[in-house]
């Protein structure tokens, strides 16, 4: 069967720029491959609590994923395109994870007034951000600055900065990027400082289970191994932790050389993470091995961050 012969495929998307400009590089690379797309904008709780200035901390599961999962099931779209960060960890019955495409840059930046870098800022210096892990970090790099939590896409939050509203802002590079706004970063922060989000600057492309011809176009048109191995031991320390997308967490897997028994050079699989502790203490930790085991290295990494008192956070994935 070839891509044509499926018809017009439905593609779910919120109707954000950011989600927008994401849901149109997959179709373009459909189209490519000879299907018939159509894009359908798909309203989310996550939009709606956002519009109201609702803290994403207690919007619950899957905010800007469930209504598109809905729409799947209820044969609405043939395909959903989620940013992967905030997709729930625990499958859903009835829909397929297809394709995962090749990652943007996972790293988050500061966008600040007057171009200055975090170093660069005075100690009071205002940050928005809405994510409580980057307020974790930020709090842990001992700075001396102000954390306030913001809601709003990319360009509402830039604005706060260019309106005096706030010293600066932290966001996902990949956001960035995607809309054309890169330029506007005023720094890459090295993971050091701050790990991103588990999956963060990745996609994942979703379609009914029962589609196992548009499952198999969707695999071998969009999905990237290296990028699934990575994200895949992410996303399992986020889930052997019990937490929520909302929790302060970070974790980043690569692909690095090494040396095996015999002195060849082999690719394995490096991990690093962040979580706090009850009290809010950073607990930091790392794992390398092989790319094979990527699952069982982010079980394993996420054992040890509780045996250094991470907070475990229940079983409310994702």
């Amino acid at each position: 069967m070839t891509a044509a012969d499926l018809g017009t495929i439905r593609i779910g998307t919120r109707a954000s720029l950011l989600a927008r400009t994401q849901t149109q590089t997959v179709a373009d690379a459909l189209t490519a491959a000879g299907a018939t797309v159509e894009i359908v904008h798909v309203s989310t709780d996550g939009d709606r609590t956002q519009a109201a200035n609702i803290p994403l901390a207690g919007s619950g599961v899957g905010v800007f994923t469930s209504a598109l999962r809905d729409a799947l099931l209820e044969e609405r779209i043939d395909v959903a395109v989620h940013s992967y960060k905030d997709l729930p960890t625990a499958g859903l019955s009835g829909v397929v994870l297809a394709a995962v495409p090749q990652r943007a840059d996972p790293r988050d930046v500061l966008v600040a007034r007057d171009q200055m870098v975090l170093g660069e800022l005075p100690p009071g210096s205002v940050i928005g951000t809405g994510s409580p892990r980057r307020a974790a970090q930020l709090n842990a790099l001992g700075l001396g600055l102000e954390i306030v939590g913001i809601r709003g896409n990319v360009e509402t939050r830039i604005r706060k900065v260019t309106d005096g509203e706030v010293d600066g802002v932290v966001l996902a590079r990949a956001g960035l990027a995607r809309i054309g706004r890169a330029g506007e970063a005023t720094e890459v922060l090295d993971p050091l400082q701050m790990l991103p989000a588990p999956s963060q600057g990745a996609l994942a492309v979703e379609c009914r289970a029962a589609d196992t011809d548009l499952e198999t176009l969707l695999r071998s048109t969009l999905h990237d191994e290296s990028t699934f191995t990575a994200v895949s031991a992410e996303r399992a320390v986020l889930q052997e932790l019990g937490s929520p997308c909302s929790a302060p967490i970070g974790a980043l897997a690569e692909l690095v050389e090494d040396l095996d028994d015999d002195g060849r050079i082999v690719e394995r699989l490096s991990l690093r993470a962040f979580a706090t502790t009850a009290e809010g203490a950073p607990v930091r930790n790392s794992v390398i091995g092989e790319t094979k085991d990527a699952e069982q290295l982010g079980r394993s990494l996420a054992a040890e961050l509780l045996a250094d008192g991470a907070e475990p956070r229940g079983a409310s994935a994702p």
